[in-house]
């Protein structure tokens, strides 16, 4: 395909044919950061994986935190990679990444500290006492956000409990890398909504919950909508040639909002399935649900990148996976996740499942003797945590988390008063063939598997449609055009490779 043929086939033409320039997305997760990079070759729009930087939370002074400065420096070695990477320059960078945690600012605009990481129990006493003034019933129906311990605005709480000034701003850590670049401080509405201080009805911050809890309005950053123009790039950065006319861009800032973004194909009828260190379950609904079945089930009311609401509810996912193989790991039994997957797949003798959302296991911790402790519980024989016996602790978390999205997706019929007749897998665990076919085999659905990196492609498809809004609204409908064409363009560009491939060589 030529040039001029790719342009004629993109979803919305307008203001794209002039810049072809590259594009960045940033995606912070848990367990990496990535910086990936959109260029324009031979007529399809090509997606390079830049630069990666490994993550996790680190215990400091007592407390679980976010390694920030490790985390910006290995953003800033990956922006100097993708500038080196794209000589026709890059227009605009993006950046998602997981909710509720945040980053204080001093007068100075530093971070005053290292950002707590939500799994942190310092909110454990201080969401006991603000369920005592907001009820957690009323905070539901008031925000649509699930009143979870690990919500932005409990952990607020705690910072004024610690003695952190509660006038000092905080801004959200994907929009906080923005705000680094040169941006302004902004909540992006996808991920404001996860901080349980959001309106239901307004889409913005509740004065009266403000007040109500005594938390600062003046240190909240303004909210603004998906594919907001924040600004351009400044600093150091801005010098090189690549970058001197970048815009930063605020795309659905929550990772599991870009994923759903980057989902090339309308979500009806059908459920996702986000599989990372959380599993979200749920599915796409035009109106927000404060039912007390809801509440009651664990499903929180979302913003989705263009409009209606992601309702889901968090699963505890690959953590407890994470935990169990860090825990090997200390004990000189390391193992790698594919080999540990098509051992898992042999134990079909495993001893029963367990919650995955029992509150131990939520926690950082010897994951094995947690597991152990929630199987004895339940009336089963434990496993023995000795050398050969990883495979069953695997098998016992996957069937137990397939099990757990069964029930899921039986209280979203019931609920929306539908019958959901797909599942769509994204993220890390759509490359788990195991969980895959057990969870095929608990819901009794289809189930198909999207992209592994589906926040990254739901980041540049947000970024290519505020370039097309050309500052009006963002329509969803045009995210999931430019979805589905980046998709579309990245397996013809496949195809196209393999065809040349094994076209003969004249010698």
């Amino acid at each position: 395909m030529s040039q001029a043929g790719a342009q004629s086939d993109l979803p919305g033409r307008r203001g794209v044919e002039s810049d072809m320039r590259a594009r960045i997305a940033i995606d912070l997760g848990a367990e990496s950061c990535r910086v990936s990079l959109l260029r324009w070759r031979d007529g399809y729009a090509k997606i390079e994986l830049i630069h990666r930087i490994p993550n996790g939370p680190v215990h400091m002074n007592g407390s679980l935190c976010w390694p920030l400065d490790t985390i910006v420096a290995g953003l800033d070695e990956g922006l100097r990679k993708a500038a080196q990477a794209a000589p026709e320059g890059v227009a605009s960078i993006a950046v998602d990444g997981w909710a509720v945690d945040y980053v204080r600012l001093g007068k100075d605009g530093q971070p005053l500290c290292q950002p707590f990481c939500y799994r942190d129990e310092r909110t454990i006493a201080e969401k006991q006492a603000a369920d005592q003034i907001a009820y957690p019933q009323w905070m539901f129906g008031h925000t649509g956000a699930q009143s979870l311990r690990i919500n932005t605005v409990y952990q607020l709480l705690a910072d004024r409990a610690a003695g952190i000034d509660p006038h000092a701003p905080w801004i959200c850590l994907p929009e906080y890398v923005l705000y680094r670049l040169g941006g302004r401080r902004v909540a992006e509405y996808t991920n404001a909504t996860h901080t349980g201080l959001v309106d239901l009805e307004t889409g913005d911050w509740s004065p009266h919950l403000l007040q109500l809890l005594d938390i600062p309005a003046d240190a909240l950053p303004p909210i603004v909508p998906a594919g907001t123009v924040v600004g351009k790039l400044q600093g150091p950065l801005a010098d090189l040639a690549a970058f001197r006319d970048t815009q930063l861009i605020a795309p659905a800032c929550h990772d599991t909002a870009s994923a759903i973004a980057g989902i090339p194909m309308a979500l009806e009828n059908a459920a996702y399935i986000c599989s990372g260190t959380w599993s979200l379950v749920g599915t796409l609904i035009k109106a927000p649900v404060t039912t007390q079945e809801a509440m009651d089930a664990g499903f929180t009311n979302q913003g989705a990148a263009g409009g209606g609401f992601c309702f889901h509810t968090n699963v505890n996912g690959m953590w407890i996976l994470k935990q169990c193989l860090e825990s090997w790991r200390k004990g000189g039994r390391p193992w790698e996740l594919d080999a540990l997957i098509a051992s898992a797949t042999e134990c079909n003798d495993f001893p029963g499942i367990v919650s995955v959302d029992a509150p131990p296991l939520l926690l950082d911790g010897d994951m094995p003797a947690l597991l152990n402790e929630q199987l004895r519980g339940n009336g089963y024989a434990t496993i023995d945590d000795s050398a050969g016996n990883e495979p069953m602790f695997a098998r016992v978390i996957f069937e137990s988390l397939a099990s757990r999205y069964a029930t899921v997706l039986q209280s979203l019929n019931e609920m929306l008063g539908c019958t959901l007749q797909r599942i769509h897998i994204l993220g890390g665990g759509s490359l788990n063939k195991l969980l895959t076919r057990l969870t095929a085999e608990h819901t009794g659905l289809p189930v198909e598997t999207g992209n592994v990196e589906s926040s990254t492609i739901g980041n540049f498809a947000v970024q290519l449609a505020s370039n097309e809004a050309q500052g009006g609204p963002l329509q969803a409908d045009a995210v999931r055009r430019w979805a589905q064409w980046i998709c579309d363009a990245g397996s013809a560009a496949q195809a196209q490779a393999r065809r040349s491939e094994a076209q003969p060589t004249l010698k």
